[in-house]
């Protein structure tokens, strides 16, 4: 006999879904730990230690797998085993790699982002305080330079000294109180 379905009524959003059940369980990793665990792994595969390394290990299988004797042998001449490890290594090494390309290239974004800021708030500066130096220039050349208050004042001590060698007449000492 055959189940009846329980009917989900879509129109309501107070009542649960349906469970899901996987037989598989769902394993949930943080991206950064991952994200972090695949720069510092990228930048040891970077590194002259890990070819090094990596060179000694595969010249001392190879030497081990040919001069050994034969029972103790565990990956006779083709390497094959040799073979599938260093291409588990490549498999696993190249989506760690990209994934690190991809975080740093997610920082140089933001770094970048950062600087057209900066640059359009120092462009910003710059094009006010050329607005000021310009107001500025303006006002001084409306101002009284050290030069044309010098030439008035020569003026004025030259009128002075015009005024001195004129006699004062009576009248126009008494017309001018």
């Amino acid at each position: 006999m055959a189940r009846a379905r329980k009917r989900i009524d879509v129109e309501r959003l107070n009542s649960p879904g349906p469970v899901r059940r996987s037989l598989v369980p769902r394993i949930r990793l943080d991206s950064e730990i991952v994200g972090a665990f695949a720069e510092s792994f990228a930048k040891f595969m970077g590194t002259a230690g890990f070819l090094g390394w990596m060179s000694l290990i595969v010249i001392l299988w190879a030497l081990w797998n040919t001069l050994a004797p034969g029972g103790l042998r565990f990956d006779p001449y083709p390497f094959i085993f040799l073979t599938l490890v260093l291409s588990l290594q490549a498999s696993y090494a190249a989506p760690l790699i990209l994934l690190a390309q991809y975080r740093q290239e997610a920082r140089d974004r933001i770094a970048q982002e950062d600087d057209r800021k900066q640059a359009a708030q120092s462009r910003a500066d710059m094009d006010f305080l050329a607005r000021e130096i310009a107001g500025l220039r303006m006002r001084v050349g409306e101002l009284a330079t050290r030069d044309f208050i010098r030439s008035e004042l020569r003026e004025f001590l030259e009128d002075l000294e015009d005024r001195e060698d004129e006699p004062v007449l009576l009248e126009d000492a008494e017309g001018s109180l």
